[in-house]
């Protein structure tokens, strides 16, 4: 308790948030199953699971705000560890169909029998296990943001250069996973799934579970987010992002530092993926969709850049405005994202969580000294 009240401490607007999905944890479930549906209390279940997506959105836009707004990397290939995390889960939820598909084959999914597939590829084996899936959630994106990172870092590229990389990457995945000899559903990606450890994900108390599930990440991830951004190695990051280079002059490892928080972003993203595909019902390969990882940065960007929260913020207004203008103005909505980018950009470079900030509703922790080098403590 001491460290959460540490964690929290200067953070109003982290605080305020956190209570608030408790809050929505508790009685989005509570009015969804126990209130009567003809009362006016009572939460559909597909208002409570396109919440949930949003709450999945929202740990995915903390995972950017963490490298972005505090390590000064502008990624454009997040997406690809949100979907990698995605298709993990979703290989686990088609192993689940089994005899029920289509075709009733037990051990091919549905697409492979309709492309005549013999034998099922040696990289679908294991996610028969939850627990497998699970680790492939984490150590999939994990082991490619590692690889990814560790060229691009050590070979000091960065800025735009760095932003086009992370780009090409993520459309890189979504050409190879577009193909049907990959063996990953190709266009139609997977669906259709069944249950998640046995329960129907067509209950409303499954719903329930997977929204408590996503919000309770979405806390984790931020507390953990928060821990790192408050100690040291936070403090290390934001001098990198503000002077790169007098900090690669004072003995640090630059790189290694890059690498360790990219990668750790790179798990919240999978984690986020995890949790989405069971409450939509499909991942295919336009989540690895470029325009998808802007997206993300523009969510960022509404909501206010190195606060955390603020990257929540923007991830729930932007993606209600998103589902609100689809169907009222569907041809409008790309217009509407562009112009809120150009005018956050031009009257609001704080983002939201920067305006309340300015009105004294919200406080952040200040910015701390650099920490002393190795060297320095020493002597």
């Amino acid at each position: 308790m001491n460290r959460l009240t540490s964690l929290l401490a200067n953070d109003t607007g982290g605080s305020i948030f956190l209570f608030l999905l408790l809050l929505a944890a508790i009685l989005v479930p509570v009015c969804n199953l126990v209130v009567a549906p003809a009362s006016s209390l009572h939460v559909s279940t597909y208002t409570m699971a396109l919440v949930g997506k949003y709450l999945c959105y929202a740990l995915l836009a903390i995972s950017v705000d963490l490298v972005w707004g505090y390590l000064g990397i502008l990624t454009l290939g997040h997406g690809a560890f949100f979907a990698l995390g995605g298709y993990a889960m979703g290989m686990y939820l088609m192993r689940q169909i089994g005899a029920r598909g289509v075709y009733g084959n037990p051990v091919l999914p549905d697409f492979m029998v309709f492309l005549n597939w013999q034998h099922l590829p040696w990289f679908w084996h294991g996610f028969q296990w939850f627990w497998f899936a699970a680790l492939m959630v984490v150590l999939v994106p994990a082991l490619l943001a590692l690889v990814f990172g560790w060229f691009t870092f050590r070979s000091r590229v960065s800025g735009v250069y760095l932003s086009i990389m992370t780009q090409a990457l993520t459309y890189a995945l979504m050409l190879a996973f577009f193909r049907n000899e990959m063996g990953f559903g190709g266009n139609n990606g997977l669906t259709d799934f069944k249950d998640l450890l046995g329960f129907s994900l067509q209950a409303d108390t499954t719903r329930a579970g997977l929204f408590v599930a996503s919000a309770l990440a979405l806390a984790g991830g931020y507390l953990a987010c928060r821990a790192l951004t408050t100690a040291r190695l936070g403090r290390v990051c934001r001098a990198i992002r503000d002077q790169e280079d007098r900090v690669r002059f004072l003995g640090y490892r630059v790189e290694n530092v890059k690498l360790w928080v990219f990668t750790f972003s790179a798990m919240l993203a999978g984690i986020a993926g995890a949790l989405y595909v069971p409450q939509v019902g499909i991942i295919n390969p336009t989540e690895f969709s470029p325009l998808a990882s802007i997206e993300i940065v523009i969510w960022v960007a509404v909501g206010g850049r190195s606060t955390l929260y603020g990257a929540v913020v923007g991830a729930l207004v932007v993606n209600y405005a998103k589902s609100f203008l689809t169907a009222a103005m569907p041809d409008a909505w790309l217009f509407c994202l562009g112009g809120l980018f150009v005018l956050v950009t031009l009257f609001l470079p704080d983002g939201v969580a920067g305006l309340l900030r300015r009105s004294g509703r919200t406080g952040n922790r200040p910015a701390d000294p650099l920490p002393a080098t190795p060297e320095e403590e020493a002597s």
